[in-house]
């Protein structure tokens, strides 16, 4: 991972991400919906809960990671937050698989960090190439508040603390 370029009382980088919206057609799982594009712009004036995985399906991200944040919904509404997002290098329909398996429905968007290429900009991109998996998002999470970094903070090794939802609710 290069060095962090972001720091809390910076205004996030533009960016640009792949998602499949959540719609009541995708609940039965026969249909795979149609990718748009999601820009960081749409959170100007609202508070935003962005966390990063590795990959979505995998052992930590799939149970250890992601649950939490679903499981906590209405406690980080409670705290004033507007969005969730949960952030990958996968394909904006791996995502939305991953979210429908896992429930989130609209409550949690899931975003496409295609080749890793936002986070890649922020320092926070990971080369996972030995075991196979290439550039990956790294395992980080921020507040983000009128597009302002309230908090940020990277896994400092294997497993979720800094980056889950208790740490980031913590911070609210």
């Amino acid at each position: 991972m290069a060095s962090l370029n972001i720091a809390v009382g910076n205004t996030i980088p533009k960016g640009t991400f792949g998602t499949v919206p959540y719609s009541e057609e995708l609940a039965d799982h026969s249909a795979c919906g149609i990718p748009t594009t999601l820009s960081t712009d749409s959170w100007k004036g609202k508070k935003v809960v962005l966390f990063s995985v590795p990959g979505a399906f995998t052992p930590t991200c799939h149970v250890n990671h992601l649950p939490p944040y679903l499981a906590k919904y209405d406690e980080f509404k409670t705290k004033g937050v507007d969005i969730i997002a949960v952030i990958a290098a996968n394909d904006p329909f791996v995502m939305s698989g991953w979210g429908r398996v896992e429930g989130l429905t609209d409550k949690i968007i899931t975003l496409s960090d295609t080749n890793a290429a936002w986070s890649g900009s922020l320092g926070l991109r990971v080369d996972l190439s030995e075991r196979g998996f290439g550039f990956r998002t790294a395992r980080y999470a921020m507040i983000i508040d009128d597009l302002v970094v309230k908090y940020v903070e990277v896994e400092p090794g294997p497993g979720v603390t800094v980056s889950g939802a208790d740490a980031v609710l913590a911070k609210l």
